[in-house]
């Protein structure tokens, strides 16, 4: 019994960490495929790609230093990753769409 509580509470402990983490975590993946795809598709130029790289990994970089700055994310911190992501979306969006072809 007691073996089985604290396995409950450990595994609520982690569901807890991920969930913060999750949000985040899950849209950064997404915005990887789309540009991965796009560059399979020749949606993306390699330069196009490379700049759309490197905003998803001045992204993380900021995650990480939010998240250990002091061990989690603060809503500041948090909206400020979102309006990151929006903005790192709507980019991704206007250079797949906008009628380069790969060369």
């Amino acid at each position: 019994m007691k073996t089985a509580l604290s396995s409950l509470a450990v595994l609520g402990l982690l569901a807890v960490g991920t969930a913060e983490a999750g949000p985040v975590n899950r849209r950064e993946h997404r915005q990887s495929v789309r540009i991965r795809n796009g560059v399979q598709s020749g949606e993306l130029t390699r330069r196009e790609a490379a700049r759309l790289i490197g905003q998803q990994a001045h992204i993380r970089a900021e995650e990480y230093r939010y998240r250990h700055d002091d061990g989690h994310l603060g809503p500041r911190e948090r909206a400020d990753l979102r309006r990151d992501e929006n903005r790192a979306s709507r980019s991704i969006y206007r250079q797949k769409h906008d009628d380069q072809q790969k060369p």
